[in-house]
């Protein structure tokens, strides 16, 4: 089973050294770039680290009950847990979201998990390249934050998370949508006011016109 999490913070990153093992992955960057990232990131820092937390857990929990019965990718956005992969039936599917359902801190979860054999290396390479090629459309357009998406892609099927504005929400899906070799995409934003997100950025919203 393959158990996808990505650590983000330097702090993290020691709390976390003796939990990765088996099956969960961890990039690992300088301590530089994991600070820059957390400034731009709409979700407080405490809780990005609780995401950090929700994946890792999620995943050895997930790992404890199917073993090698499956492909399971494990991804949390402001403790919003989404499941993608491939499980052999609907028992397994059940059992991998019953395994998050007692991780502390999951506010939701998205099981969009697909019965059926586990995807080929060939198939997950593709989807990578797809992720790559939506995160750099984002940047191409300069319509939102890249940086403020969230990009998992699955068999073709491109999920989209994050905190959003509905303009953002809107702008994302519709690159995302005209991307070659995208299939599908599927919304799991949360979306905020205007107001929020510069007071999320750091900014502060102009004053109203007399």
């Amino acid at each position: 089973m393959t158990l996808s999490a990505r650590l983000r913070t330097p702090l993290f990153l020691v709390l976390a050294v003796p939990l990765l093992s088996g099956c969960v992955g961890a990039a690992i960057v300088g301590a530089g770039a994991g600070a820059a990232l957390m400034l731009i990131d709409r979700r407080a820092g405490e809780t990005q680290v609780t995401d950090e937390g929700i994946e890792l857990r999620a995943a050895s929990r997930i790992s404890d009950k199917l073993g090698d019965k499956g492909h399971v990718n494990v991804t949390s956005y402001n403790r919003l847990v989404l499941l993608t992969g491939e499980v052999p039936n609907a028992a397994a599917k059940d059992d991998a979201e019953a395994a998050v359902k007692l991780v502390a801190n999951v506010k939701s979860i998205s099981n969009e998990l697909a019965i059926g054999e586990s995807s080929a290396f060939s198939a997950r390479s593709n989807d990578a390249y797809i992720t790559s090629k939506v995160k750099a459309r984002f940047l191409d357009y300069k319509r939102f934050n890249a940086n403020h998406v969230k990009v998992v892609t699955e068999a073709g099927v491109v999920f989209l998370m994050g905190l959003v504005t509905l303009n953002e929400s809107n702008s994302a899906v519709e690159i995302a949508r005209t991307t070659g070799g995208v299939k599908k995409v599927v919304r799991l934003f949360e979306i905020i006011t205007p107001e929020a997100a510069m007071a999320a950025d750091g900014k502060t919203p102009a004053a109203p016109a007399p």
